[in-house]
């Protein structure tokens, strides 16, 4: 009979064959930095809490079915101090002869000791079992937003995902987007024009970590609900942050005032000519529309073709007019008991996404050799 268990040592090969397999849809086999990634990252751990595991679903026989990343996360909420299971990698065999594998895992992390549990990744089908489970699917926080910089190089790089052969059309595509930057005018949706703005008195510079953690720790301490990030704990999830090769080089910056007053934050990474991938803004209440201008003036510069990101309500007053597109591509869902909890998340009082989620991690975005 198949049953679920904690995650161990041992599984580390089978689970990481199953993230190879059904999540990057890769025939190759494993390797061993991904195994050792596997382990740093869902034993090792950026927090460990004794009761807090990643699941494994085990079939009669022994063997490694499936699997649930479980990252612990301590939050707080009204002066409590509460447990967050952050549930991000998800995957599971054996559809066919036992479809209902993936509820099962996923139930037995639900009813675990945490106050809460969410997902940022969550696609069609584990949004339905989350669903079954009595979760919550938080809209505002489950799109994502597309501002097209240059357009001709961004129908390029979108062809180029599917045909490689596509790039060596990039002279042209260059030439065409030049002609567009000459007409000048006003934002477009299909382009950007870098003119002059409020942005231009503020300061966008690059950050060390220490000041982008001390940054970070400012801003969320608007949000009822939100991660109790003590420095070591963010000091360790932006060194898992430093390298995504699949979304290009990082870029962390800290906007301020001209006397030096911190007003946000934004990290992406991206390279020219790509498109950039925004894992966290965070700017002062009232301050947010100035923020999204200098990242994305920012990407601009850096020859980014356009740069794309998950919503968050904070910031969804903010890119009214920046000319941004919504698309839906994963789900953000949350269970609680806890009706509190709940209606901070549904009215939009909550941190999630991006830092609070698991966009810091090599799992998204790097590749493994």
């Amino acid at each position: 009979m198949s049953s679920v268990r904690s995650f161990e040592a041992g599984d580390i090969e089978a689970v990481a064959g199953l993230f190879q397999r059904l999540l990057r849809k890769d025939g190759k086999p494993a390797s061993g930095d991904l195994k050792a990634y596997l382990r740093a990252l869902f034993l090792d751990g950026v927090a460990r809490d004794a009761e807090l595991y990643s699941r494994v679903h085990v079939r009669a026989d022994g063997t490694v079915s499936g699997f649930l990343g479980v990252l612990p996360v301590e939050m707080e909420f009204e002066g409590r101090r509460l447990r967050a299971a952050n549930c991000g990698t998800f995957a599971c065999d054996d559809r066919d002869s036992d479809p209902f594998a993936g509820a099962r895992l996923l139930r037995d992390v639900l009813s675990g000791p945490q106050d809460l549990s969410f997902s940022e990744t969550s696609n069609d089908v584990s949004t339905e079992m989350w669903r079954t489970a009595r979760a919550t699917v938080l809209a505002p926080y489950s799109l994502e937003w597309l501002r097209i910089l240059k357009p001709a190089a961004f129908a390029l790089e979108a062809v180029a995902g599917r045909v490689p052969a596509a790039r060596l059309a990039s002279p042209l595509a260059r030439a065409v987007d030049a002609l567009v930057r000459r007409s000048g005018g006003k934002q477009a949706w299909s382009h950007y024009t870098p003119l002059a703005g409020k942005a231009d008195a503020f300061i966008d510079a690059p950050a060390a970590d220490g000041e982008f953690i001390d940054a970070c720790r400012q801003f969320v301490e608007k949000f009822a609900l939100r991660p109790r990030w003590e420095p070591p704990v963010l000091e360790t999830m932006l060194r898992h942050a430093q390298r995504k090769a699949l979304y290009g080089e990082r870029v962390q910056q800290v906007v301020k005032t001209r006397s030096g007053k911190a007003i946000g934050l934004y990290l992406y990474y991206g390279d020219a000519c790509g498109i950039g991938r925004a894992v966290q803004i965070m700017a002062e209440p009232g301050q947010e529309s100035i923020v999204i201008d200098c990242l994305i003036r920012n990407a601009y510069e850096r020859g980014l073709v356009a740069i794309r990101g998950r919503t968050q309500p904070a910031l969804l007053q903010a890119m009214i007019g920046k000319k941004c597109a919504f698309l839906h591509a994963s789900s953000t869902v949350v269970h609680s008991r806890d009706p509190a909890l709940l209606e901070a998340m549904t009215s939009g009082r909550a941190f999630l996404n991006g830092l609070a989620g698991e966009g810091w991690t090599r799992l998204i975005g790097d590749r493994f050799g």
